[in-house]
This record gives C-alpha cells, structure tokens and sequence, in this order.
C-alpha cells in the first residue's frame, strides 16, 4: 500500500511540476506575442488564442495548489473557502479552453466554406464578444462548485481534510447530473463541431489544386493538436463524469484523470503555432527554428565527417 501511494504521489507531482515549468514558459511568450498583436491590427483569430492563452496561465496560476495538494497526501489543510475557489478557477479554465477551442475552429470553417460573405462579417469586435459569452458561460456552469461545497452537512462532526472530495448523498443529489450536464453540452458538443469543422477544412483544401503544402500540412498539424487535446487531456476527466452519474457515485480515480488535462497547457502551443501566423513569426519562435535547423545542420556534417573517416 505504501508503495503504491509512492508511485501515484511521485507521478501526480512530476506531471504538475513538468506541466508548470513548460507550459508557464511558453504561454507566457504567447501572450506577450498576442498582447502586442491586439495594439495593432488583431484578427479574430488573435483575440481568440488570446483569450486561450489567459485561460491556460489562469491554470497554471492556480496549479500550485493541485502540487501542495498532492505534496500532503491528497489531503487539504488550507481554509475550505481557498479550496472553492482554486477548484472554481481549475476547472473554468478546462472548459474555457475547450469552448475556445470549438470557436477557432469555427472561424477556420467559416473562413474557408464562406471566404468572400465571411470576410464582411469576420470583425474582431465579434470575436471579443464571443470569448465574453466563453467566459461567462464556463464560469458559470464551474460555480456548481460554490454551491455543491456550500451546503450544509448536518451529520458532519469533523472539519474536512479533503477538498472537492467525499461529497455527502445531498451534495451528490445536485453536482451528479450537472456533471452529466458538462459533459454533452461543454465537453461533447465543442468536440463534435471541432471534428466536422477540421474535417471539411482538409476536404476544403485537398481540393483547391492552387492552396499550398505547407497551408495543407498546417491545417492537418492543428485538426490533430485540436483532436489530441480533445482526446488525450479532457476526455479522461470528462468520461468520469459519465461514469459519475451511471454509478451514482464520484469515481475513486476521477482526482487522476485531471492529470493529463493539465497537458493542455503544454499543447496548446502548437494550436498558436499551426493557426496563427504572428505566433510563428514572434522573435523567439524564428529563433527556436534557427537553432533547431542549425543543430540538425551540425548533426548532419557532424554523420558526413564519420562516413568519410571510415
């Protein structure tokens, strides 16, 4: 049994620290490249990976507590006041990351179906009203957590010394279907219509002779980061909301399958870097890329020099 909590603490609090040390990094140089890009002429597009970017730093501002959570046990010690609010962030910005991602993929679909009536209406004012009614939205729907750990437990003698855990048969009775509720409006729906937009995005562009390659390889690149973000990150936490409300019960591994939704933060990245053309030309991105060029380079000469010694 001890092993066992030694194996599961050291993977939770290696998958937090590797997600904090390089997700925090580069969602930094994000924002810092789309700040600059809201000053001058932003597309769209630009507000919305903004607004992503937020999201993903808003999670990573608050993922110290998920590593002090985990440094302790899995045990709270902090005020239950502090535990609301971390978990209220923790999970809005999940589903504001989803959401945004259904709404890029939106804007690319239009962009390509409808190219001529699209552009007239394409403004970034709509763009910015969208990612507040995002907002708005998710911040709402995550406010069951106020509600669910706010209410009254008569039979509780002790303070607790989890957080957002060992819900009573009364709590259980409003956060299970809502959970249901998260799950096919703000999990399955913006999955479904990120598929059908990537999907008819790559049939729009196969079959447009004069489209380039790398214009191709860019929108398959962002369908399968999109997907994989989907897939890998938040299907895990949102399956156990499935099983939640089928058992009537919180699953007892739902706490690890936040795990791989912290991920999120460190693929998002390469949804800035596939969809937007000011992330791929920032200062540091060109800089990576002529390291990287230069280091395969290196290598190359580094094999040729070994062939012609032997």
């Amino acid at each position: 049994m001890f092993y066992f909590f030694q194996c599961n603490f050291l993977l939770t609090i290696t998958v937090y620290i590797l997600t904090f040390l390089i997700g925090l990094p580069a969602n930094l140089l994000a924002i810092c490249t789309f700040f600059k890009k809201l000053g001058d002429k932003p597309s769209p597009n630009d507000i919305l990976l903004f607004n992503l970017t937020a999201s993903d730093l808003v999670f990573l501002l608050f993922l110290p507590f998920k590593m002090y959570e985990a440094a302790v046990g899995m045990k709270w010690y902090l005020s239950q006041t502090l535990c609301s609010i971390a978990s209220y962030f923790f999970f809005t910005t999940i589903y504001t990351s989803s959401l945004l991602l259904m709404a890029i993929a939106i804007d690319r679909y239009l962009g390509l179906a409808f190219p001529f009536k699209y552009r007239l209406l394409r403004k970034p004012l709509y763009a910015a009203a969208g990612s507040v009614i995002i907002w708005l939205v998710s911040a709402a729907h995550c406010s069951i957590v106020f509600i669910t750990v706010h209410i009254p437990d008569l039979n509780a003698t002790l303070p607790k010394t989890v957080c957002y855990e060992n819900f009573t048969e009364q709590q259980k009775k409003i956060l299970l279907p809502v959970r249901l509720e998260f799950f096919v409006v703000i999990y399955m729906l913006p999955l479904l219509v990120c598929i059908f937009c990537y999907i008819n995005c790559i049939y729009i562009l196969y079959s447009r002779p004069h489209i380039s390659k790398e214009k191709k390889q860019r929108a398959i690149g962002m369908a399968l980061c999109t997907l994989t973000i989907f897939l890998l990150c938040f299907l895990p936490y949102n399956l156990s909301h499935l099983v939640g409300f089928s058992s009537n019960n919180s699953p007892s591994w739902r706490y690890y399958t936040l795990l791989p939704s912290t991920l999120n933060t460190c693929l998002d990245p390469f949804v800035f870097y596939f969809s937007s053309s000011t992330f791929r030309e920032s200062k540091t991105v060109s800089l990576l890329k002529k390291w990287c060029c230069f280091t395969q380079k290196t290598k190359k000469s580094d094999t040729e020099l070994v062939t012609v010694a032997e």
